[in-house]
């Protein structure tokens, strides 16, 4: 049971704790969705085209979180900040696996069932080998520098 009164108080605390990680998530969010589309107008999609760009956004986004990672857990003490707006943020707003599955559903509508299950298929695993890559890349640079 509380004090009567002090509920709205713990409330507004929590709020004012958690505002500066929403503000980081949102504006890093705003920065990697804007990265997408910007690679989407430089490689678009061609229609009946392969969605090649999707892929490597998504590929290349999961390369960056695990360099991303190492670096804020292993390598250095950043600020408080850094993850939720690269992490959360930026690379939750540029990778779009949203997208990758409208993607698959266009390919299967367009009656292209081979290329859908192929994108189906190696959108996460070479995601998840770049994670990986990067991940063990950069403990090799970073983390056996240290002093």
């Amino acid at each position: 049971m509380t004090a009567p009164g002090t509920e709205g108080r713990r409330a507004r605390s929590a709020v004012r704790v958690q505002a500066p990680v929403v503000a980081a998530v949102a504006v890093g969010g705003g920065a990697g969705a804007a990265a997408r589309y910007a690679a989407t107008l430089w490689w678009p999609t061609p229609a009946g085209g392969f969605p090649w760009t999707i892929l490597w956004v998504n590929v290349v986004g999961c390369a960056l979180m695990g360099i991303l990672m190492v670096a804020v857990t292993e390598a250095r003490t950043p600020h408080p900040l850094v993850r939720p707006f690269l992490g959360t943020g930026v690379l939750g707003g540029f990778t779009t696996f949203s997208t990758y599955a409208v993607d698959i559903r266009g390919l299967f509508e367009e009656g292209r069932p081979g290329p859908a299950f192929l994108y189906l298929a190696l959108t996460p695993a070479v995601a998840l080998t770049a994670v990986w890559a990067a991940t063990a890349a950069t403990r090799r640079v970073l983390v056996r520098r240290r002093p």
